[in-house]
């Protein structure tokens, strides 16, 4: 479920997401899955909110595919509980494959260039996989 939208100006998950969105996938990411009333609760702390405003972006975030809502509890405590459809982890991995993948098709050496210059950045062990990869490609190694 790649994002449609990326916000270049955004800082960490407000680059793919709004910041409700964003504050409530962070909640779920931390959580076994909650309900509704469960994360308007732990919002308003921070800030005035109210139910039907958190229940129309967590169903757009279900919407989009972005989480999973399924029946939990009993009984008068029966409601729904959400849940991130990807870990967090996924979820990143996801959209950087997307971005890179649109970056190369669309401006290639260009975006290869550039990334070359950022390797001073980069961590050690990426480098040794580049490296690695580098190698086995010159070997003629199936990728």
């Amino acid at each position: 479920m790649p994002i449609k939208r990326i916000n270049v100006d955004g800082e960490g998950l407000q680059r793919y997401f709004g910041t409700l969105e964003a504050k409530i996938m962070e909640l779920l990411w931390a959580s076994a899955g909650m309900s509704i009333r469960d994360v308007q609760s732990v919002l308003q702390q921070e800030s005035p909110i109210t139910v039907n405003a958190v229940m129309t972006v967590m169903n757009r975030l279900v919407e989009k595919g972005h989480l999973l809502k399924s029946s939990g509890g009993f009984g008068k405590a029966r409601g729904a509980v959400y849940r991130p459809a990807l870990s967090r982890e996924a979820f990143l991995a996801e959209q950087m494959h997307a971005v890179s993948q649109g970056l190369i098709q669309e401006h290639g050496s260009l975006v290869v260039a550039h990334m070359i210059d950022m390797l001073d950045e980069a961590d050690p062990e990426i480098i040794a996989r580049l490296e690695r990869k580098l190698n086995e490609m010159k070997q003629g190694k199936p990728l």
